[in-house]
């Protein structure tokens, strides 16, 4: 006799159940494998961020620093020009203080008679000189001195007009006279 063997299971049921539980399963380790991912990710990139923010603010307290140093720097550049100016000043002055005296000695043994200075101004290499003649022969005569001087270069009349002092009519004129600082020069570089 032949039996014929009947499966009462439901086999398709319990394979589709298990690979439901499977598939579940496997989702459930795809979804915490992926969770995992992204949170170590997130983690690496606020690591990341964390450190760039310390390099940031060592690099902005450096850049303070070397701000600080470069005013120090620019500080002590200004005193230094300042200091140089001031020295450069005290050395023309020291090399010019005999200038006046010779200056006013030169003057006075030009002037001839009949001519007084009234004003003399000094700006720079050139002289203003004003003052009174008994006539313009006598400017003449004083302009040619002043040329003949080593100390002067060539003078240049302004103007002479006649004008009225007390009682006299005199010739006021005006002349500029520049100094010739080449012959100052030389007679410093003669003298030991």
């Amino acid at each position: 006799m032949t039996v014929i063997r009947i499966n009462l299971l439901p086999h398709r049921q319990l394979r589709r159940a298990r690979q439901q539980r499977l598939f579940a399963l496997l989702a459930v380790a795809v979804a915490g494998a992926a969770v995992a991912i992204i949170a170590l990710g997130q983690a690496y990139l606020m690591n990341a961020k964390a450190h760039q923010d310390s390099r940031n603010a060592f690099l902005e307290a450096e850049i303070a620093k070397l701000d600080a140093q470069i005013t120090e720097i620019r500080q002590f550049r200004e005193k230094t020009d300042d200091l140089l100016a001031r020295k450069q000043v005290v050395e023309s002055l020291q090399s010019n203080r005999s200038e006046s005296v010779r200056l006013f000695d030169e003057l006075m043994r030009r002037v001839p008679d009949g001519l007084y200075l009234k004003s003399i101004r000094q700006t720079g290499d050139q002289i203003a000189l004003t003052g009174y003649a008994q006539s313009s022969a006598r400017v003449s005569t004083f302009m040619r001195a002043l040329e003949a001087a080593p100390l002067f270069g060539a003078p240049v009349l302004v103007e002479v007009k006649a004008a009225q002092v007390g009682p006299l009519r005199v010739n006021e004129f005006s002349l500029n006279v520049g100094i010739d600082r080449t012959v100052r020069e030389a007679e410093e570089g003669k003298t030991p």
